[in-house]
């Protein structure tokens, strides 16, 4: 057993670095082919994920960071999500290199959300306003919560526009707030939120089950120099919008 063990972690570690020579009974030509194999897999994970990153980084210095990753970070999920995951958590304890962005660590999070939002499961306990309650005054004494796929996130560069033609040097004045969600379609989408709007959503999501009088106790609370009636008037108008796209649910 204890032989079998040595031979494994030799086998995993010549997998994982080239220069191993890898057990002494497996052809030099043959591990060469499985160690490509798990490279250009977990690759193929990584490039799929992380697409705007990737084409923000020259061939040689991606395939660096991806040799990198694959040679010194321990994966604890072998799924699709679960590697986008572990190449972030990989990112964010690196040491920065000069050719990274500046912006790379939160277009790597902005970028692993929309795959996070795209296969997160409905909640049973958690559905949609019918269209009809939707456009009536029935659901305010409803519990409300965040939709299940539905994520707010806060980042200092405008993530959404970064791209080959847009790569800002300095963060911008004030944090960005946004939500990520599946829209009708079923296609992940995004909402730029003002500061109250992302509290609203941040207590729909911790404290699922509020009605509008409760949530505007709570929003009252938070901003107690605000007007009471301009937040009343104004949160009714929005959680109606919120409902139309969705983010915004009935808890049940």
């Amino acid at each position: 057993m204890m032989q079998f063990k040595t031979i494994q972690e030799e086998f995993i570690a010549a997998i994982r670095d080239p220069s191993h020579p890898g057990p002494a009974d497996v052809p030099a030509k043959r591990m060469a082919v499985y160690r490509e194999l798990f490279f250009n897999n977990v690759s193929g994970f990584v490039n799929s994920a992380f697409p705007v990153l990737k084409s923000l980084y020259e061939p040689d210095d991606w395939h660096g960071l991806l040799r990198q990753f694959f040679s010194t970070h321990d994966c604890d999920d072998p799924l699709f999500v679960g590697i986008a995951g572990e190449f972030l958590q990989f990112l964010q304890h690196r040491e920065p290199q000069p050719h990274d962005p500046v912006f790379a660590l939160e277009l790597a999070h902005y970028e692993w959300l929309e795959l996070v939002v795209a296969i997160a499961m409905d909640s049973p306990q958690r559905r949609a306003f019918p269209l009809a309650i939707a456009d009536s005054d029935a659901w305010h004494s409803r519990p409300l919560a965040l939709a299940s796929h539905a994520r707010v996130a806060q980042y200092h560069y405008d993530v959404e526009r970064i791209g080959k033609h847009f790569q800002p040097q300095s963060p911008t004045i004030a944090p960005q707030c946004y939500c990520l969600f599946r829209n009708q379609e079923d296609n992940v989408s995004f909402l730029k939120l003002s500061p109250l709007t992302a509290q609203v959503l941040a207590l729909l999501d911790t404290e699922p089950g509020l009605d509008v009088t409760k949530l505007l106790d709570r929003i009252k609370a938070l901003y107690p120099t605000l007007n009471s009636e301009v937040l009343a008037d104004g949160l009714v108008p929005l959680l109606q919008q919120l409902i139309h796209k969705g983010v915004v649910v009935e808890k049940l």
